[in-house]
């Protein structure tokens, strides 16, 4: 079981947002796992892994990224909703996402044992990869991270454990940039890169069309193999 609500996160700049914190149904102190959205906000989908992951004994925060554009962002899987999400994004700076993501976890911190992983999708997953370069998690799982390839110049940044799932067929990252990510972390025996056949963008979401049951249920039992070894 999980029980989950709404929490507040004060930003290091002075201003406040909200986070969906989810907690396993068990009084033991449990590990903190910070969820990272989509470019859809914390929807359904979010909200969903999160109990979840929560189900499965982490204390799980997923804050609103968005928030300093537009508060309590829940967008659908349309193109609607894909072109919102872009301009959201597009009004926020990488690094400000990053410091709203360290106050979130700072929040998270309070409420676990204080050993702390984080976990995204698309967007979250390039900022879990960010986050991970400034050394304030125990280590990351990005699902299909846009735009890793063009900063890669972060990776030597990265000492953390890390997990990295793509798509074979994803278009938006295709596997030349795959490819590029591998070597960027070439020796390292703590990255881990999984590519999945057959699996586009958003092959983890139930609720999109590029759904794949077969790729999601194996990354999956990855991650959580992943976590549960560095926290």
């Amino acid at each position: 079981m999980a029980r989950a609500h709404y929490i507040d996160i004060q930003a290091a700049d002075g201003g406040q947002y909200e986070g969906y914190l989810a907690t396993p149904d068990s009084p033991a102190p449990a590990p903190g796992l910070l969820l990272i959205q989509e470019i859809f906000g914390v929807n359904s989908h979010i909200r969903d892994l999160a109990d979840a992951y929560a189900r499965q004994g982490f204390v799980v925060l997923a804050p609103d990224v968005f928030w300093r554009a537009e508060r309590n962002v829940e967008l659908g899987y349309d193109p609607a909703g894909g072109k919102r999400g872009m301009e959201l994004r597009a009004q926020i700076a990488p690094e400000q996402m990053v410091a709203d993501l360290q106050a979130a976890v700072a929040a998270l911190t309070e409420r676990c044992n204080g050993n702390i992983a984080a976990i995204g999708y698309c967007m979250g997953g390039q900022l879990v990869y960010r986050l991970a370069a400034t050394g304030v998690i125990a280590g990351g799982v990005s699902y299909y991270g846009a735009g890793i390839g063009k900063i890669l110049d972060q990776a030597d940044r990265i000492t953390v454990p890390m997990l990295f799932h793509f798509g074979a067929i994803d278009k938006g990252i295709p596997q030349t940039e795959v490819e590029a990510v591998r070597a960027a972390f070439a020796g390292r025996e703590n990255v881990t890169i999984n590519v999945y056949e057959n699996a586009d963008h958003g092959f983890n979401c139930d609720q999109r069309g590029s759904y794949n049951a077969e790729a999601a249920k194996l990354a999956r039992e990855r991650s959580l193999s992943f976590l549960r070894s560095v926290l």
